[in-house]
């Protein structure tokens, strides 16, 4: 199968995030690809491993600097990538985002899409949903098992959804976002690492896929972010002294009158 995957440049999740003039702070921080978005690699390798034959393509939006964690997507397995790269692109909402990724997409062949169901950064989980109204494609998100019929021509997903499960089919090609538990993701070899710096990634703007620059990015942008700011600082513990039963009597007497939470 010819399997696109949309891959995004996120914080690592271990990074401690500053803040300064209500934006937050880029330097010193290690990027990595979203989480979410590396079950979407991983099952979109082993689906492709087990027929036998296919092709996986990397689609990411992002700076001149994000190719190095499209590198990382390839050294785990990927056959190629597509990089948006245009500062018009920069700064933009879940909206611009998702018109560029639908425009890359109509210029690419796929039988079958994939995503994370959100990136941690922002957390919108909007991005996959928009590009499917775009392209006018079926979308099951927050899938944790994937089983195609024998033509390859539909697939059943199990998907998590409010707390429960249920199972979803859909016609393909669709786009299908991946949520921990699809698969556990692999880590890249040093073959992998060694043979991502010879594999092929495909350089698009703004002209190349139709687009006028005053409709993407920021100026073309339904959201603005005005100003960030930390949230407020946890206040202390308490400890409640006394035996196990005063201790208790206090407690509850906290929790109703303090906390207010009984």
């Amino acid at each position: 199968m010819n399997i696109v995957v949309l891959i995004k440049r996120v914080p690592d999740t271990e990074t401690r995030i500053q803040l300064k003039d209500g934006k937050v702070v880029t330097e010193g921080i290690s990027w990595i690809i979203s989480p979410y978005d590396e079950y979407a690699v991983e099952e979109a390798l082993r689906i492709n491993e087990k027929q036998g034959g296919g092709k996986v393509t990397l689609l990411c939006l992002g700076p001149e600097e994000a190719k190095e964690t499209i590198r990382k997507g390839l050294a785990l397995g990927a056959d190629a990538a597509v990089h948006l790269n245009d500062p018009a692109f920069g700064e933009g909402d879940a909206s611009t985002t998702a018109k560029a990724l639908a425009a890359a997409l109509k210029k690419m062949q796929y039988d079958l899409i994939f995503a994370g169901k959100q990136a941690v950064d922002e957390d919108n989980a909007q991005v996959a949903v928009r590009v499917a109204e775009l392209l006018n494609l079926p979308h099951v998100n927050s899938v944790i098992k994937l089983d195609f019929s024998d033509d390859k021509k539909s697939a059943r997903c199990l998907r998590e959804v409010d707390g429960d499960r249920d199972v979803a089919e859909t016609v393909l090609p669709a786009i299908i976002t991946a949520q921990q538990g699809l698969n556990e993701p692999r880590y890249p070899s040093l073959k992998g690492i060694m043979g991502a710096k010879k594999k092929p990634i495909t350089d698009w703007n703004a002209a190349d896929l139709g687009l006028a620059p005053a409709t993407l990015g920021a100026q073309g942008a339904k959201l603005e972010v005005v100003h960030l700011d930390p949230p407020p600082a946890r206040p202390p513990g308490k400890i409640i002294p006394g035996d196990a039963a005063t201790a208790a009597k206090e407690l509850v007497r906290l929790l109703h009158e303090e906390a207010k939470v009984i």
